[in-house]
């Protein structure tokens, strides 16, 4: 990604505009050789998956913290008092107060439940956390969680670990269109054009894990991904040629010789 084309998250500023979660992979060596070849910046961890006793093997010690910001997130929290406390014990380990805030709503669709998220994302914002919300594609959802305060906004393109890719393109389009905060796409990206379409619509960032580490080849899948992100992000700044209903020659007729 170009350095002159970063944006901000908060204070922070960032280059790379892919987030890549850490679920799912064959082995850690695989984690690590794929957020490589991501070119992500900030990984997720889910902390309920997370052994945190140091008993044993650990996750996050995939994970170089001198090269990745650590976003802590509560997947598999289903109410507002889980997330909150599953956040407070990632403060007490001295892991970062950027977090990630997960409400499941509904266990067979893992749609977020989007009242009991901005519940939390209040609390949190008010205790100094640095909220980043995954919610559904639902814009007075999104402009309710950027007035509690929240550094972002997360929404779906479809079910978590779907890989059904932009299912709402005009909702995304409404949310980026209204809100001041950066959109980062959140859930169902499944495959490089996925990601391609996101930042073509305009959203700042991408969020993904099952996308790469469901792939055949994890690695490759998340080089791709990185170079997709990076097209479409460029072909969002490029400006793309108008619809038209008709055809339209590339080489004018004007001027021809009959």
């Amino acid at each position: 990604m170009s350095q002159s084309d970063s944006w901000k998250l908060g204070e922070r500023t960032l280059h790379s505009r892919i987030i890549v979660g850490t679920g799912k992979y064959a082995t850690h060596d695989e984690t690590r050789d794929a957020l490589a070849a991501s070119g992500a910046e900030i990984v997720t961890v889910a902390l309920r998956r997370v052994d945190l006793t140091g008993k044993g093997p650990n996750l996050l010690d995939a994970i170089d913290r001198t090269k990745y910001i650590l976003l802590p997130n509560t997947a598999g929290c289903y109410t507002a008092d889980e997330a909150i406390r599953t956040l407070h014990l990632a403060r007490e380990l001295g892991m970062d107060e950027l977090v990630k805030l997960e409400v499941i709503g509904d266990p067979k669709t893992l749609f977020p439940d989007n009242t009991a998220t901005v519940e939390a994302a209040k609390q949190l914002v008010k205790e100094g956390f640095k909220v980043l919300p995954y919610c559904s594609d639902d814009l007075v959802t999104c402009k309710r969680l950027e007035d509690v305060g929240c550094l972002a906004v997360m929404p779906l393109a479809a079910p978590i670990g779907s890989g059904l890719g932009i299912r709402n393109p005009h909702n995304l389009r409404l949310i980026i269109e209204n809100v001041t905060v950066p959109v980062i796409v959140d859930a169902g990206v499944g495959t490089a054009s996925d990601a391609a379409v996101a930042m073509e619509l305009g959203c700042t960032a991408v969020l993904m894990n099952t996308g790469i580490a469901g792939a055949k080849h994890p690695v490759l899948m998340a080089e791709a991904m990185r170079l997709a992100v990076d097209g479409g992000r460029k072909a969002f700044r490029a400006g793309r040629m108008p619809r038209r209903d008709y055809a339209n020659a590339s080489s004018p007729s004007a001027g021809l010789i009959e």
